[in-house]
């Protein structure tokens, strides 16, 4: 039989992503409750300007989920934390789906669907074209994500993956130029990204060092 901290350990495994997936979607419940709220007392839950407010609300979150995505490793490495690695494709999968409702939120209550003004936003807003080109780049990733493709791409699975941080940062820049004052909320969030790439670059050169250290302790052939 189970010991009993082995049978919370258990519990913890089980319970751990229905918590998360609960947590993650707590910022589109809210939406959806605003939302319903706004049809019975318009301008109280959602502003002067509802469309834009559910456009800007999914794609902060989308940001913000992409970032947590990019911390799990971290976390995971820095903090013995190991049960979140088991988060990770769920968290990435929640922030793909929150910012393609941002895009299509943009192209249903901004845009109208309206390919002539479409096109114009396009010409005149730079951040358009940086925000659909990050979404665009975590297209693969989302597509890819589960474990039979990463069986069948192999090493190619991680290459192809590495694209986030690029799609992070086309995110940040969209929101920067998105942003016309008050630029704490994008300082925060680049200082994020910076740290979590430095931590990584850092974990790479340390496993590095070993390998070169095993390999120059081989004895050269005297014969060569």
């Amino acid at each position: 039989m189970l010991g009993v901290t082995a049978r919370r350990r258990v519990a913890v495994k089980r319970m751990l992503k229905p918590v998360v997936a609960l947590l993650l979607s707590l910022p589109l419940l809210w939406l959806a409750e605003a939302v319903r709220t706004e049809f019975v007392a318009p301008g109280s839950a959602l502003g002067a300007d509802p469309g834009e407010m559910v456009v800007h609300h999914l794609g902060d979150w989308g940001l913000r989920f992409l970032l947590l995505t990019l911390a799990i490793t971290p976390l995971r490495r820095r903090f013995g934390w190991h049960e979140l690695a088991r988060c990770r494709r769920m968290t990435g999968l929640f922030a793909f789906s929150y910012l393609s409702l941002h895009l299509l939120a943009y192209l249903g209550l901004l845009a109208g669907f309206d390919r002539t003004l479409i096109v114009e936003d396009l010409t005149k807003r730079p951040y358009i074209i940086a925000g659909g080109l990050g979404l665009l780049a975590l297209s693969p990733l989302a597509v890819t994500s589960t474990r039979g493709w990463q069986r069948r791409l192999g090493r190619d699975w991680r290459k192809l993956h590495r694209l986030v941080f690029p799609a992070t940062g086309l995110g940040l820049l969209h929101l920067l130029w998105l942003t016309k004052d008050g630029y704490g909320e994008f300082t925060v969030y680049l200082v994020i990204l910076v740290l979590l790439v430095a931590e990584r670059l850092f974990a790479w050169r340390g496993s590095i060092r070993p390998a070169r250290g095993r390999a120059s302790a081989v004895p050269r052939n005297p014969g060569r």
